[in-house]
């Protein structure tokens, strides 16, 4: 189980330090609340995920429905929101029900 979460942080990370795409880039952090409000102001996105790793790291995915833009942010224990990666053509799906015998 530290494997994995040293991996996913790593690949975390790869994500940050990676070029930026879209509106994302390495280089925009600030206060959670101001990039929350940028986004929303400059691309309409509004949060529609997240979740906490064990580092107390929290991942946020933002999406616009109308234009299909999204940004995935991580934001630090210290209150430093950072854009990790962003994209088009964002689309909600439906999980597929599992049976009782599915083994996934």
């Amino acid at each position: 189980m530290d494997r994995t979460l040293f991996a996913l942080s790593l690949g975390l990370a790869g994500l940050i330090l990676a070029p930026g795409t879209g509106h994302a880039s390495p280089s925009q952090c600030g206060p959670h609340d101001a990039v929350a409000a940028t986004l929303a102001k400059q691309y309409g996105e509004q949060a529609r995920s997240m979740g906490l790793a064990e580092d107390d790291t929290v991942m946020e995915l933002y999406s616009a429905p109308k234009t299909g833009t999204w940004t995935l942010t991580v934001t630090l224990p210290s209150g430093i929101t950072c854009l990790a990666a962003s994209g088009n053509n964002f689309e909600t799906i439906t999980p597929v029900a599992q049976t009782k015998d599915d083994p996934a």
